[in-house]
C-alpha cells in the first residue's frame, strides 16, 4: 500500500512539526486538533516556519506555499478516515491516548497505520487497545521536527515486519534517519537524557549551581550545543516530569525520582518557553 495521506493528530509544537514535514515531501496532510481555533493556530507556526525558510534561501516562495496548499485543518476524527498513516502527537498521557487510538481503529480503513509520537510510553499498551496491533507502532520524532534528522522508530510485541518495514521507508521518505529501538520505557532517547537533565535539575536544587552555570558547563566542557536546563524549558518541564514517572514506574527503580524543584515548577505553571518561564524568563517572548 502506497501511502500518500498522513494524518497527524495535535496541532501543538511536535504535531505542527511533523505535518509540516510531510508536507514539504509531498504527501497530502490532515492536521487535526479538538477545535478549529486550535487547529488554526498550528497552520500559523507551519507558516511562520516554512516563511523563515524561504528567507533563508533554503526553500523557494513556491515550495512554501506548495507545503501549505497541501494541509487541511480538521476539528473531526472522521477525517482520518482516508489516510494510510496516522501520526497522533497528543501530550504524553496513556489513558488519553488509548482512548484516542479505540477511536482510530474504529473509524480508519483496515490498511491503515496507526502510529504514536510517545517519547516514552510502551507501543505495546497503546497497541493492545486496537484490533490491529500489528498496524500500531512508535514513531518518536526530535524537536523541532523540521530540523531534526532523528525518528525513533519502535514496534510493540505485536507490531508486524511490514508495518516496521513501511514506516521506516516513510521516514526515510521524508528526509528523516530511522533507528529502530525495542519496547522499553523511555526507549534510547529520554532514557539517557532525561535522567541528566533531572540530574541537571537537583544541582540548581541542592545549591551547586546557579541554572546559568550548569548549561555552561555542559555547553562549553561537554560541547553539548544546548545546556540541559534550556533543553529542559524547550521540551517543556510537564513532559520531562511526565517522562520521568513513566520510567520509574516502568522499570521500579528510585534512580528515576523525579526532583522535587522539577514538580514544584510544573505545578506553578512555569513549563518552560510555552508558558514564558521555567529556568529561565522568556519575558515577552511568543508563547505557545
Amino acid at each position: 500500500m502506497q501511502i500518500r495521506k498522513v494524518t497527524v493528530l495535535g496541532a501543538g509544537q511536535m504535531g505542527s512539526g511533523i505535518a509540516q514535514t510531510f508536507a514539504q515531501h509531498g504527501f497530502e496532510v490532515v492536521l487535526y486538533d479538538i477545535g478549529q481555533e486550535q487547529a488554526a493556530r498550528g497552520l500559523g507556526h507551519i507558516r511562520a516556519s516554512l516563511v523563515r525558510l524561504a528567507n533563508k534561501g533554503r526553500i523557494s516562495a513556491e515550495q512554501s506555499q506548495a507545503a501549505l496548499d497541501r494541509i487541511t485543518l480538521s476539528a473531526t476524527l472522521a477525517d482520518a478516515a482516508d489516510s494510510g498513516l496516522v501520526v497522533e502527537a497528543a501530550p504524553e498521557n496513556l489513558e488519553m491516548k488509548k482512548t484516542l487510538f479505540r477511536e482510530l481503529d474504529r473509524r480508519c480503513g483496515p490498511d491503515a497505520i496507526l502510529a504514536t509520537n510517545t517519547s516514552s510510553l510502551p507501543i505495546t499498551e497503546i497497541a493492545a487497545a486496537t484490533a490491529r496491533p500489528e498496524k500500531v507502532i512508535g514513531m518518536h520524532f526530535m524537536n523541532p521536527v523540521p530540523v531534526m534528522p532523528l525518528v525513533e522508530i519502535i514496534g510493540g510485541l505485536r507490531t508486524s515486519d511490514d508495518t516496521l518495514a513501511s514506516v521506516k521507508a516513510l521516514a526515510q521518505a521524508i528526509g528523516k534517519t530511522a533507528v529502530e529501538v525495542r519496547d522499553y520505557p523511555g526507549f534510547v532517547s529520554n532514557r539517557i537524557l532525561m535522567p541528566m537533565i533531572n540530574e541537571a535539575v537537583y544541582a540548581v536544587y541542592e545549591g551547586v549551581a546557579l541554572p546559568e552555570a550548569v548549561d555552561l558547563v555542559m555547553k562549553l566542557g561537554m560541547n553539548h550545543p544546548m545546556g540541559p536546563l534550556a533543553l529542559a524549558d524547550f521540551i517543556g518541564l510537564d513532559t520531562c516530569l511526565a517522562i520521568m514517572e513513566t520510567l520509574r514506574d516502568g522499570f521500579g527503580d528510585s534512580k528515576y525520582r523525579a526532583c522535587p524543584l522539577l514538580r514544584q515548577y510544573v505545578q506553578a505553571g512555569w513549563l518552560g518557553r510555552k508558558t514564558g518561564r521555567g529556568f529561565y524568563d522568556y519575558g515577552d517572548e511568543q508563547r505557545g
